[in-house]
């Protein structure tokens, strides 16, 4: 599995300059994505609606909405 391209505007363009906490989202090569975010797990856990569980390997990540929003144009509808 490999990085395939960043989806949406870079950090920089959409005003982080210093490299650090800056979300952005990827596409990888097996068609999934990845998110860099922060993490919220357990800050968040404890409001997941009924019936939503983490996996023993998943976590819950926060982006801005600036990031999803400018990454929306480079999201395919299916």
């Amino acid at each position: 599995m490999k990085i395939v391209r960043r989806m949406g505007d870079s950090p920089r363009l959409r005003g982080c300059g210093t490299g650090e906490t800056c979300p952005d989202i990827f596409e990888l090569s097996d068609s999934n994505f990845a998110v860099i975010g922060t993490e919220a797990t357990e800050a968040l856990r404890g409001e997941l609606p009924a019936g939503v569980t983490l996996g023993p390997g998943e976590r819950l990540v926060v982006i801005t909405r600036k990031t999803l929003i400018r990454a929306k144009r480079d999201l395919p509808d299916a």
